[in-house]
């Protein structure tokens, strides 16, 4: 059984490890090394600029690190999207709204999280471009969820246009390379 998230929001910090979590409604519950039995990690409202510890964070605080579903990151002073989660296989839910990311592509990245269906990036110098939601739909065609809004079906099928004019293109530029 799984409770309710570890809370480190609101605590000023840029590092996690000596922060005590917030007590919420739900008690959290503790196995017998003292970590937490939960699945969710609130980190939002912070002032961290890199998630590189991540790991190290979520071994210090979870029973089943390599179990976290839900992470909330929003509000802090992040970047970029690093490639540090990617590792969290089973991850279902990341909040990155409200932060600094600035380069659309690294949403790339976030393809190999195959159980990922919600995100947030608005708030982020990201959501400026041009086509900033149908590229995050086309990368991650799993989501049902982004900027807390439903992924709906035509976007879906815009968001495979994208991605059968690209493949079209980079054919077009192969064959074309192999001509000259």
């Amino acid at each position: 059984m799984y409770g309710p998230p570890v809370d480190l929001s609101f605590n000023n910090m840029r590092c996690a490890l000596s922060q005590v979590p917030r007590s919420g409604l739900r008690p959290l519950s503790m196995n017998a090394d003292n970590k937490y039995l939960s699945r969710s990690l609130r980190l939002c409202n912070n002032k961290i600029t890199s998630v590189e510890g991540l790991q190290l964070t979520l071994s210090h605080f979870l029973a089943q690190p390599s179990k976290l579903g839900w992470l909330d990151l929003s509000f802090n002073k992040l970047t970029c999207i690093d490639r540090v989660l990617c590792e969290l296989r089973e991850l279902r839910v990341l909040y990155l709204h409200g932060n600094r990311i600035w380069n659309l592509s690294g949403v790339d990245k976030l393809v190999e999280l195959q159980h990922l269906h919600t995100i947030t990036l608005h708030g982020n110098a990201i959501e400026n471009y041009k086509g900033y939601r149908r590229h995050v739909i086309s990368a991650l065609p799993q989501l049902k969820r982004m900027d807390f809004s439903a992924v709906t079906r035509q976007e879906r099928v815009m968001a495979n246009v994208r991605n059968l004019e690209h493949k079209s293109i980079k054919c077009y530029i192969l064959h074309w390379s192999v001509l000259v």
